[in-house]
């Protein structure tokens, strides 16, 4: 059985981007029997930037739990986890950034980008690569589901792998990503040419996965299209239009060909009146079961054993880094 990993940090409301870029990609996997999925809430990655206000980030943590769960992760085939619950991910995070060179995090585009803005950069911004290295090889991940907006990292966890490995000895499996086909960068409906980002200041430019159908067909309804009428797949010309076939085809598990011929002679009117019914559809079970979650007991459980199971396989591994490397006292 080989192992893929993979997470999402806490900060703030899950939009349909998240889901079908990443969440509803985790169940299809985790029915793959030859793969054991370790899917964890990334909150150490949630203080890269800043601080949230305490209570609002252990709020959004059980949050994002719960809705992992709600979309259909099942304990028995996925290890749901809390990322600081696994003292490990820091500690591993620590080696690799010991192990990796100035030059090389100064190249990460996410801080390059601030860094030209002129904004304050805090180190936990330059650095956070290295950490979500360590959460990877932690678990001898051979697969990572990644982004576009990730393959970068992923790049850097490969070669701090090998440079391990080649210093003191095998220890790290070389994580190969997964790059979703369809549906992996959801773009924004009032802005095609951007991701879409729960962060956007423009509340319309995203679905939250809480809201209602009245608001969702709202939503879809003002999403940004094009003036010359005609439904076809043609991101470059057609990035609004080619956005809403994209979130249909992943909702609805189409190809998009199969949409396309679908909606051929229809309005853009009639095509974003279906997209808010079939989004709807997908997503109201989940709020049903969201809402029965978020303050059970039962969440808890499955985080704990989570948290056993994780534990268990990151202590060993920390373990054999020191040993390779020399810390502590050898112990019999």
């Amino acid at each position: 059985m080989k192992n893929l990993v993979s997470g999402i940090q806490p900060t703030g409301i899950i939009t349909l981007g998240n889901y079908l870029g990443a969440i509803k990609n985790f169940k299809l996997l985790q029915d793959n029997p030859d793969l054991k999925l370790f899917i964890f809430i990334a909150d150490l990655h949630a203080i890269t930037v800043s601080f949230p206000e305490k209570e609002k980030l252990r709020q959004q943590i059980r949050s994002l739990a719960a809705f992992y769960l709600a979309c259909g992760l099942e304990s028995e085939k996925t290890n749901l986890f809390i990322q600081s619950e696994v003292k490990e991910h820091a500690e591993l995070g620590y080696i690799m950034q010991c192990l990796s060179h100035v030059g090389e995090l100064n190249r990460m585009t996410q801080y390059k980008e601030k860094k030209a803005k002129g904004e304050a950069s805090p180190t936990g911004l330059l650095t956070y690569p290295t950490l979500m290295a360590g959460d990877i090889l932690l678990y001898d991940a051979e697969f990572v589901p990644v982004g576009d907006d990730q393959k970068q990292h992923l790049e850097l966890t490969r070669d701090l792998a090998i440079r391990f490995n080649n210093r003191f000895g095998e220890v790290f499996k070389v994580p190969e990503p997964i790059i979703k086909p369809l549906g992996a960068r959801i773009k924004s409906l009032t802005n095609p040419d951007k991701k879409m980002s729960k962060s956007d200041d423009n509340p319309k430019s995203y679905i939250n996965m809480l809201e209602t159908p009245a608001q969702i067909r709202n939503k879809i309804k003002s999403a940004v299209t094009d003036s010359d009428g005609v439904i076809r797949f043609d991101p470059e010309n057609k990035p609004g239009i080619s956005n809403l076939l994209i979130i249909y085809a992943t909702v609805t598990n189409t190809e998009i060909k199969t949409v396309e011929a679908q909606f051929k002679d229809k309005s853009y009117a009639e095509l974003k009146e279906s997209l808010a019914q079939v989004i709807t559809a997908e997503i109201e079970p989940i709020q049903a079961r969201y809402n029965e979650l978020i303050n059970s007991p039962y969440l808890d459980e499955i985080l704990n054993k989570g948290k056993e199971n994780a534990s268990f396989l990151a202590a060993r591994k920390i373990k054999k880094v020191y040993d390779k490397i020399g810390l502590g006292r050898k112990l019999k």
